[in-house]
């Protein structure tokens, strides 16, 4: 779906960033809703959108246990 994202979890990088969490949040959402750059009627709800998947991923990301069963 959105070839951009990079895969964010060991082996395939050591350490993230935060800005590579949020810029995987904005080119998830701007795949979803279709705008590269939103309206300013809808500028808020884009950037809600981005924070919500920064903070689903980050927890995501947080919670993985790579190699574990």
């Amino acid at each position: 779906m959105c070839r951009s994202i990079k895969t964010l979890r060991p082996p395939y990088v050591e350490q993230v960033q935060e800005d590579d969490v949020r810029a995987a949040a904005l080119q998830y959402v701007r795949k979803v809703s279709g705008f590269r750059a939103p309206s300013p009627a809808n500028a808020e709800a884009f950037q809600d959108a981005v924070d919500a998947v920064t903070a689903a991923t980050e927890e995501l990301l947080g919670r993985l246990r790579v190699g574990a069963r």
